[in-house]
């Protein structure tokens, strides 16, 4: 039983600043008025972060990569009824000693639906002088249709993050195995011998870059128009 890095540094950002600017996101439209300006604001960073990790989920270090917790149904079943026999056999915990297989499969819907939801956000409007960045190139009508269904996925996202903060909860009530630790510091505490995630420079440099590249693309697709009347460009 020894302390290994799992969780990279780039990860970990990746996830608790996901973490903020979603609750900041999620407040300021409940606020309305002036808070909308935060509101876009708020998308558009979470925008970049989501291309980043698509392609952090490909090219970065290995527990942070899809392949590492993506799996089939069988080998997803067969996980489930280990956590039921209250154990898991050394070779499939060393495999998943990043992300389970069912929390992977939370980790794709939440990319998914967060994905979906900021996409609806550039055509959105509010019906006072509010409007999503791209709402200029669709008509009033079909923006509407995608702004209520902005509103009905935000009760999507509400209920994949409650599963998330339940299934942390269980995790460390249940099988006393603390999650969020390792989320912050990026070492777990494993009894299978399991090769350490790389987080050295290199990685970080890259990552690094990618966030930039990301950030600056939004920035294009944000700045095809005007995303708020009042929102000065940035």
């Amino acid at each position: 039983m020894k302390p290994i890095r799992i969780w990279d540094l780039p990860t970990r950002l990746f996830h608790w600043s996901f973490v903020v600017l979603a609750v900041a996101a999620y407040v300021s439209a409940k606020t309305g008025g002036n808070a909308m300006v935060y509101h876009f604001w708020c998308g558009y960073a979470v925008l970049a972060l989501l291309i980043f990790r698509l392609i952090w989920g490909v090219a970065g270090p290995r527990y942070a990569r899809f392949s590492a917790f993506v799996t089939g149904p069988r080998t997803l079943l067969r996980s489930l009824r280990g956590n039921a026999d209250g154990g898991e056999a050394s070779d499939t915990a060393a495999r998943f000693a990043g992300h389970t297989p069912l929390g992977g499969l939370s980790v794709i819907a939440m990319l998914l639906f967060f994905g979906i939801q900021v996409g609806l956000g550039l055509f959105s409007n509010d019906d006072i002088f509010n409007d999503g960045p791209l709402v200029k190139f669709i008509d009033k009508d079909t923006s509407d249709m995608l702004t209520g269904w902005h509103l009905r996925n935000q009760w999507v996202l509400v209920a994949l993050v409650a599963l998330h903060v339940l299934a942390i909860v269980y995790y460390r009530v249940v099988r006393k195995k603390d999650l969020i630790r390792p989320m912050i510091l990026g070492d777990k505490t494993l009894a299978a011998p399991v090769r350490p995630a790389r987080d050295d420079w290199r990685v970080r440099v890259g990552a690094l870059v990618l966030i930039v590249l990301a950030s600056a693309l939004v920035y294009r697709l944000v700045n095809l128009a005007p995303a708020v009347a009042s929102l000065p460009s940035y």
